[in-house]
């Protein structure tokens, strides 16, 4: 059996949140992402420079049959968790707590799905953004537009 070590032309990436502070109490909804054609996603997060050890930034995966009816994604649809995937409070250090990357897979059969990015405390978030990775597609190669 031979093994293709390319990625480059089965996935597609989409931008879910452009890199954005999210100031206090604060949530950013997330583009809506068409999985038609693809088999999973991975969501990708990137937290920046964080200041103060009390900021947490909660990642909620949401699904849907249409784009408008979005709802939280069961726990059991989800590779990984959304706390995993989330940036609590505690230690700010680079690699640590900031300037760091974390994901969160999707497995539901909804069509449609996005995440929120939801801010608690009364800091700004320094700076957060969600990247989706939609793989297993239907047809390859996957145009890069």
């Amino acid at each position: 059996m031979s093994k293709i070590n390319e990625l480059h032309n089965n996935i597609d990436a989409v931008r879910v949140v452009g890199p954005v502070a999210i100031g206090a109490n604060g949530t950013v909804s997330g583009k809506v992402i068409d999985r038609q054609g693809f088999g999973g996603v991975e969501f990708i997060t990137s937290y920046g420079a964080i200041v103060t050890t009390g900021t947490v930034a909660t990642i909620v995966v949401k699904e849907g049959d249409a784009t408008g009816a979005m709802t939280s994604v069961a726990d059991t649809d989800l590779i990984g968790t959304e706390a995993l995937a989330s940036r609590l409070g505690g230690a700010t250090t680079s690699g640590t707590g900031a300037n760091v990357a974390k994901r969160i897979g999707y497995k539901g059969t909804k069509r449609y799905v996005t995440v929120d990015v939801v801010k608690s405390g009364t800091t700004s978030v320094g700076c957060v953004s969600v990247n989706a990775v939609l793989f297993n597609p239907e047809v390859a190669a996957v145009a890069n537009p």
